[in-house]
């Protein structure tokens, strides 16, 4: 049985720090901005807000959550560290949704930030044996599972570049981006191989960034004088590890915790109107879109080539870029993801703006393995 919430949880506000390269600034910095744009766009002060959650992978000394938001003041308010691989400002925004759910707290702050170290990222302790076996290396898992889809299905590896393709595009109308430039299919195609058949514009970058969203209970958004009509609703969240019986395909878990999601919101697949799926690799973005089950089971590819993914299509997918071509640092990106979500709901997309959406739908995975799924709506 699904639990449901007590009372309506909106998104209040979101902030973005740019995704890429900024040596010369730290995550402290880089949150900041992210938190300051959030709060400013919900119109309200630090002070007001209850409690922090900050997702995050790299260790960047302890109690990072507080260490950044002591620059904003010492307000006594409780902070969380919440550390779950590549969805940790999903699963932080899920725990902040709760405790505002049940009332714990009426108004939240979530936040996510990273420098993740250049070169391929390892998911292992620096003891283990896989590192030195190679087998921690996140692009090979999905190269190899990559292939199997082919075999099973009979997708041409231009689908999978496409999911580059389309991202790059989308990119360049988002000034968040860390890539702002369109790449032919032959350009993807013909990069550096990385681990076969996946090149290297089509593994997502590693990057800094950060983002942040306000979330707060609807019924006391008036007393914040939150502008209403701006305000997104929270209408389902799902949070899953692996079943053993998900091994026979890495869809199933991203259909479970979408299962759990769809129930709470009282909706289903053909009701969302734009998607955020979790593209680290290219194959991936075809992946999660039938775990999603936007589309059946290999027929992903299908979708994908007919061009019914891109911002005028049928499912839009990804319409700031996804972590392909806006960057992936990892603990900024579930929340990131959400933001790209609001900001499409609430029709200020710009140039990359779907035509009326009014629900949107997030997939998150993250080593270990681990998914997230939330959907917000207008």
């Amino acid at each position: 049985m699904v639990a449901k919430p007590m009372r309506e949880v909106v998104v209040a506000g979101i902030g973005l720090h740019p995704f890429g390269r900024f040596p010369e600034k730290s995550v402290e910095e880089m949150a900041g901005r992210a938190v300051l744009e959030a709060l400013k766009d919900a119109g309200i002060t630090y002070p007001q807000i209850q409690a922090g959650y900050f997702g995050h992978v790299y260790y960047n000394g302890m109690s990072m959550g507080e260490g950044i938001l002591r620059g904003l003041g010492l307000t006594g308010i409780p902070i969380f560290n919440v550390e779950n691989a590549c969805s940790s400002s999903s699963t932080a925004f899920e725990m902040a949704f709760w405790a505002v759910a049940s009332g714990v707290y009426d108004i939240a702050l979530t936040f996510g930030a990273e420098k993740v170290p250049r070169g391929p990222v390892s998911i292992t302790g620096a003891a283990s044996p896989s590192r030195l076996m190679g087998t921690d290396h996140m692009m090979a898992s999905y190269a190899m599972r990559a292939r199997r889809y082919m075999y099973d299905y009979g997708c041409p590896v231009e689908a999978f570049a496409h999911v580059a393709v389309k991202a790059h595009r989308n990119a360049t109308m988002n000034p968040y981006a860390q890539f702002q430039k369109v790449f032919t299919m032959e350009e993807v195609l013909n990069s550096r191989m990385i681990a076969d058949p996946l090149t290297l514009y089509q593994c997502c970058p590693t990057s800094d960034g950060a983002s942040a969203a306000v979330i707060c209970a609807k019924d006391i958004a008036k007393k914040y004088k939150m502008d209403m009509k701006r305000l997104i609703t929270i209408a389902g969240v799902g949070i899953k590890t692996n079943d053993f019986n998900d091994k026979n395909g890495e869809h199933l878990i991203a259909m479970r915790t979408a299962r759990e999601a769809y129930e709470m919101a009282g909706l289903g697949p053909k009701d969302v109107d734009v998607v955020q799926v979790h593209d680290a690799a290219t194959n991936a973005g075809i992946f999660q879109l039938e775990g999603l089950e936007l589309v059946e089971r290999g027929k992903g590819w299908e979708l994908e080539l007919k061009g019914e993914t891109e911002i005028n299509g049928r499912i839009p997918v990804n319409t700031d870029g996804g972590l392909q071509a806006i960057g992936h640092p990892l603990g900024a990106t579930g929340i990131r993801m959400l933001h790209e979500l609001t900001t499409q709901l609430r029709g200020e997309a710009g140039q990359r703006q779907v035509k009326n959406p009014k629900i949107g739908i997030a997939e998150n995975s993250g080593a270990g393995e681990v998914c997230t799924v939330i959907i917000l709506k207008k």
